[in-house]
């Protein structure tokens, strides 16, 4: 599709004079190049208009901005007011703010788009000036796009501000209490983890779609946010040979990932350790996460072994920490100090990002995580290329001193820097508490805003791009890097606007979905009481006191009622034969002709499942290649018979490339029929045993001739 139409899909209406004369400017190239070959006048008037495009867009983006602010702060201020007077504080009033900021941010969402398309939009212009006129435009455009920069413009801000409102306007005025830095023990449960990628252009659409139900998680409420703080960097550590890398991508039993890990800047003094094992032996084979704390200024004593295990646990102790959490750090830092001596590990790569993370506090049955601006730096010196030397020292840091966390690292050499291409989303859910994933979140992995990668690694994906000709093994997922993840359009599924531009979720107004909810909340409710009555009936009529045998009076005659016939010998003696002689039969016109529901379920076609419909085609060819060979011993005793076991083996060969061909299609378009063959194999094995009969009559008619 050509980026004129693209442009034009994805206009804002009422924006729509804020958006760059892509069409106008293009038409500007065409027609002065017809009309005469391009000189300096045409360049100077050229770069003026792109000039006035640029100014007219970043203008538009800045009084956005500002206005979204105001209206935030605006909310801000009524919810506080709302707090202080419980008056004024009642449902539809909270209604009325959530409403308020649900219109918010759409704008916020539609503004990113707005950035995002006139940004490309740019960058085409400039690619097809310099590719008709044969002049280098792109390049002396830099500098403007860095004093007006349309690739930095940052939303996450505004969208917290909008969560943290959001969220106590869901709770009618009160504010989240609890912990939310915590979070309980990370690995005192098993979560069933999913990875995604989310190409840059529904990265606001995504993190708006999730905050509508889940808050946006904050460490520290009692700081004001900064973009900084959603900062995350880490060093990973492997020894030349890689065998950290192989461990986890052959998910080897007891693979070890060891990193450094610091939030926010550089200047940050509190470092963790980490170490993720797979199938650790020391807990019976589950998969854990521990790591403990080290000031910056002791990192470099751990890592090269001078400060031990026991000196910490000594450290500890000396400041009343409690013992068993004392013997926990000591456990862990003693099985990283032992991997660093037999393994020789050292510091390999460091990976950047900025998350954004989702979850109730003091809930952890569902968490979500969205990283952009995904950064892999080199931190090795196995190219010769010291990378980490100490300042005014001869010795090594374990970790470079130039590179911070301005992404995206202009300063930093091209051949050491990688930039990711996309965010990455990972969703974890407590399997071990039966939690199902909720239909919204459903939806949202189920629709075109996400690609799924199922077991993407960080570390592994950086690693195999700067140490690719080291490797023995590369990672599945390389070949989706080549796929444009972008899918046409759900119109049901995500934020869009009505005809009337008001703001849609999932095709449907705010308030209905809330009414929805609502009514299955109530209608669960009423299904739950409605069990709990049955339940107390059953219960009451199991313990219900037998009748009293009737004694004979005047007025009563006793009779005896004769036990029902024996069955028959085609009935089985049993309980339910009784029951259905003793119990009234149901009517026919009450039984329920209601068919049952089915629901159709979308599967996510595996790699797997082609690679064994290839293997199906192959072994059948092998067969193929089997009669041929029996063809040409044929061909020196009877070229007749030679020739029809050839034809038939042509004949099955294209049999089997129309079943490979049939389930292909089939997988791919998620067809229910049956994908085995009935009739193939028993034809097969026929067309085998008739070739053999031949093959062996003829050489006894040529031993009766000889």
């Amino acid at each position: 599709m050509k980026y004129g139409l693209e442009l034009e899909q994805n206009i804002f209406t009422p924006w729509r004079l804020s958006y760059v004369s892509y069409d106008l400017l293009k038409k500007e190239l065409k027609t002065r190049q017809l009309d005469h070959e391009w000189n300096e006048k045409d360049e100077r008037e050229f770069d003026l208009m792109m000039d006035n495009e640029l100014s007219k867009v970043y203008d538009f983006i800045n009084a956005k901005l500002t206005e979204i602010d105001a209206r935030i702060l605006y909310c801000e201020r009524t919810i506080q007011t709302l707090q202080k007077n419980p008056t004024m504080a009642s449902g539809t009033n909270y209604e009325i703010m959530d409403e308020a900021l649900t219109e918010i941010l759409f704008d916020v969402n539609d503004l990113s788009r707005f950035t995002r398309v006139n940004f490309t939009a740019i960058q085409k212009l400039l690619k097809k000036h310099d590719k008709w006129t044969h002049r280098d435009m792109k390049q002396a455009y830099v500098s403007k796009l860095r004093q007006k920069p349309l690739d930095k413009q940052r939303f996450d801000v505004a969208i917290i501000y909008i969560s943290a409102l959001h969220d106590i306007c869901r709770n009618q005025g009160k504010q989240s209490f609890g912990n939310n830095a915590s979070g309980g023990d990370q690995n005192a449960f098993e979560r069933a983890t999913a990875k995604y990628w989310i190409h840059p252009d529904n990265i606001t659409e995504v993190k708006s779609i999730i905050m509508l139900h889940l808050p946006v998680l904050i460490f520290d409420k009692d700081k004001k946010y900064e973009p900084a703080d959603s900062a995350i960097s880490s060093v990973y550590f492997d020894n030349p040979k890689y065998d950290l890398y192989t461990g986890r991508l052959q998910r080897d039993e007891g693979a070890e990932a060891i990193r450094y890990r610091w939030y926010g800047d550089t200047n940050s003094k509190s470092i963790f350790i980490e170490r993720k094992t797979h199938h650790a032996s020391w807990l019976n084979g589950s998969s854990v996460k521990d790591r403990f704390r080290l000031d910056e200024s002791q990192v470099n004593a751990f890592t090269t072994g001078q400060l031990t295990a026991d000196d910490i646990a000594n450290n500890l102790r000396q400041k009343k920490m409690d013992p068993a959490a004392v013997n926990d750090i000591h456990f862990i830092a003693n099985g990283v100090q032992t991997s660093f001596r037999k393994k020789r590990l050292e510091p390999m790569l460091r990976v950047f990002y900025s998350r954004t993370a989702f979850q109730l506090p003091d809930n952890q049955r569902l968490r979500i995580s969205l990283d952009t601006d995904l950064t892999f730096i080199r931190e090795d010196h196995l190219d010769g290329q010291p990378r980490r030397q100490q300042k005014n020292s001869r010795n090594t840091n374990w970790r470079r001193n130039d590179v911070g966390i301005d992404a995206p690292f202009s300063h930093v050499p091209e051949k050491d820097v990688l930039r990711f291409p996309y965010a990455v989303l990972e969703t974890k859910l407590q399997t071990h508490l039966g939690q199902e994933p909720p239909q919204w979140l459903t939806s949202l992995v189920e629709s075109h805003l996400v690609h799924e990668v199922p077991r993407f690694s960080k570390y592994l994906h950086g690693a195999c791009h700067f140490y690719r000709t080291r490797l023995p093994l590369l990672p599945w997922w390389l070949a989706e890097m080549n796929v444009d993840i972008r899918k046409p359009r759900d119109q049901n599924i995500g934020l869009t606007r009505s005809r009337s531009f008001k703001p849609l979720i999932d095709g449907q107004y705010r308030r209905a979905m809330i009414e929805e909810k609502q009514k299955a909340a109530q209608e669960a409710v009423v299904n739950l009481l409605s069990d709990k009555s049955t339940l107390a009936e059953s219960s009451s009529a199991a313990v219900k006191p037998l009748p009293q045998p009737v004694t004979p009076s005047k007025d009563y005659t006793v009779v005896n009622v004769p036990p029902p016939p024996p069955p028959r010998r085609s009935e089985k003696l049993s309980a339910s034969h009784y029951m259905k002689r003793l119990l009234p039969q149901e009517s026919p016109h009450r039984q329920s002709t209601e068919e049952p529901k089915r629901f159709k379920v979308k599967v996510r076609a595996e790699p797997k499942t082609f690679f064994a419909n290839e293997r199906t085609f192959i072994s059948w060819l092998q067969f193929c290649a089997l009669l041929l060979t029996v063809a040409l011993n044929l061909m020196n005793f009877a070229p007749d018979d030679s020739t029809r076991v050839v034809v038939l083996s042509a004949c099955i060969a294209i049999y089997a490339l129309y079943r490979f061909e049939k389930r292909a299609w089939m997988i791919n378009n998620q067809i229910d029929g049956r994908y085995d063959d009935l009739w193939g194999p028993a034809i097969l094995c026929v067309l085998l045993v008739i070739a053999l009969i031949v093959s062996f009559k003829c050489v006894a008619m040529l031993d009766h001739t000889d």
